[in-house]
């Protein structure tokens, strides 16, 4: 009874323990800045919520149960070895710190080495995530052999790594630690000889000393066993606290999640006038590269604003940094004259920005619950409400579960123009006060376009607008369309005043035409 409660208790344990690191390991992926996931793989990061976290669990729970038995047996055995003879003990312990330093060695190098082969493990699982995730291009390719191969090759470098660190365990704990003890078995028969010879000891105590001696050896053996385990649990469990603990460089310092702390404009004083001043920037993984060089952009309140220019010249790194989810490198950007590093980014991007772009993403949930992501406590009234406005509402009802039609993973079920509808709802339940249209109706056919396009035309009315866009055609009621080139605003103005100076703007004009 006492064993099945122990089991019982020590299994509950874990299991908690493991579910703590996965929550605060989840919540720390999410208060990262943008930069961080752009840095680094999916799927690395889904096999430390993963794989990380098990091994911890099971090394955690090995190490707990056989660990506390060995330890106590150990110290034990040793109290009995002090009461059969003092000098015996003493002589033995003196030999604990050169296997103490022995072990500590051979643990620096396994540790290593266990790292390594769970990330190689960490990017075999990315590759797997990357190519499930964009089957269809690999299928399209026709490239499954080479797929295999690149994953075949990834998976054998972290199995060779592990079979390195068995031979290791092997040879190097269960090995070094056998010849120890049974060199101190002898050392211990050899003392105790002498000890005998001189009365000190009578043989029915050297033959409880040798007894209680092996019993320290079957016990630290099975310690050295558990070593191995314990090296892996302690790596995994570093790669996990590793990112549970890192700090995002967009402040404010979080204490909840979604990301919150900082102003909050209230709502009946927000006007939606954006600002940017002499802003550069450069993107953390191209540090070499400047993409943005002193730009300065005035979007006043309720004006729609359109950059355009050829790929690569910072319009949409000028949607990101509104959004806050990169700060300039220098410069400065305010929101109605307040500097947006001072506003509650939670707030900035739950309620205040509205962002829709060229390829909407949508969850494995139903039309319902994709369009309630834009503000999760709204009403059913309030998602048919935005629906109908994104002109959305009509194909939702003609599904034949309506609103509570599951869309797929990523939308797959859904065509483009009614996800990029959906996304518009998502983005107009949170009434936004600024709306920013990165390539919004750029993917899609004609006629998906014409119902988005007035879908579009019809929520910009009072509201501060951002078009990002590479057809012209889509941005010639724009109020103020700003041209840039190589990072920088090279040229202002309407459609007609750009038309006629005959500059850049004239120049992409006669080039999609």
């Amino acid at each position: 009874l006492a064993t099945f409660a122990y089991i019982s208790l020590l299994s509950h344990l874990g299991e908690k323990v493991a579910c703590k690191m996965r929550k605060n390991l989840f919540e720390s992926l999410l208060r990262q800045d943008v930069a961080f996931h752009d840095q680094r793989k999916t799927g690395e990061l889904i096999d430390r919520l993963t794989s990380d976290v098990q091994d911890f669990k099971s090394s955690f729970k090995l190490c707990i149960s056989q660990g506390i038995r060995s330890t106590t047996q150990t110290i034990g055995c040793i109290c009995s070895l002090y009461s059969t003879s003092a000098k015996l003990t003493l002589a033995l312990a003196a030999t604990i710190p050169i296997i103490v330093l022995i072990g500590s060695f051979v643990g620096v190098a396994l540790r290593q080495l266990s790292k390594s082969a769970q990330a190689h493990a960490a990017e075999a699982t990315g590759k797997a995530n990357e190519v499930v995730a964009n089957f269809r291009t690999v299928r399209a390719f026709a490239n499954e052999p080479l797929e295999g191969q690149s994953y075949e090759v990834l998976i054998q470098k972290s199995c060779k790594i592990n079979q390195e660190i068995g031979k290791s365990r092997e040879w190097a704990f269960q090995g070094i630690t056998n010849i120890a003890l049974n060199g101190i078995v002898l050392g211990v028969i050899y003392a105790g000889g002498y000890l005998m010879s001189t009365n000190e000891i009578n043989p029915g105590q050297l033959m409880s000393f040798l007894v209680s001696a092996q019993m320290i050896q079957r016990s630290l053996a099975s310690l050295s066993v558990l070593s191995g385990s314990a090296v892996r649990g302690i790596t995994a469990g570093s790669r996990v606290f590793e990112y549970i603990h890192l700090q995002p460089s967009i402040l404010p310092p979080l204490f909840s999640i979604p990301i919150t702390g900082g102003r909050k404009i209230p709502y009946h004083c927000l006007l939606g006038h954006l600002r940017f001043e002499d802003v550069h920037f450069t993107y953390p993984q191209r540090p070499d590269h400047e993409v943005l060089k002193g730009v300065t952009l005035d979007i006043k309140p309720c004006q729609t604003v359109a950059l355009c220019g050829l790929s690569g010249a910072g319009k949409s790194t000028i949607a990101s940094l509104a959004e806050r989810f990169y700060d300039p490198t220098s410069g400065n950007i305010t929101l109605d004259g307040v500097d947006i590093t001072q506003l509650d980014p939670s707030w900035l991007r739950g309620r205040t920005i509205g962002y829709i772009n060229q390829e909407p993403v949508l969850f494995s949930g139903s039309v319902e619950d994709n369009i309630r992501y834009g503000r999760p406590d709204a009403t059913k009234d309030e998602v048919v409400s935005a629906a109908k406005l994104a002109n959305a509402d009509s194909f939702i009802t003609n599904f034949p579960s309506g609103y509570a039609t599951v869309v797929g993973e990523r939308g797959l079920a859904l065509s483009g123009g009614q996800k990029q509808r959906i996304a518009i709802a998502r983005a107009l339940l949170k009434n936004p006060s600024i709306l920013i249209l990165d390539e919004a109706t750029s993917a899609l056919d004609a006629e998906s376009e014409r119902l988005v396009q007035e879908a579009l035309d019809r929520v910009m009315v009072d509201r501060t607008v951002l078009i990002i866009a590479h057809r012209l055609s889509t941005i010639k009621n724009a109020d103020v369309i700003a041209v840039m080139k190589h990072g920088k605003v090279v040229e202002v103005g309407n459609h007609k005043e750009l038309k006629k100076k005959g500059g850049i703007y004239s120049e992409l004009i006669k080039l999609q035409e």
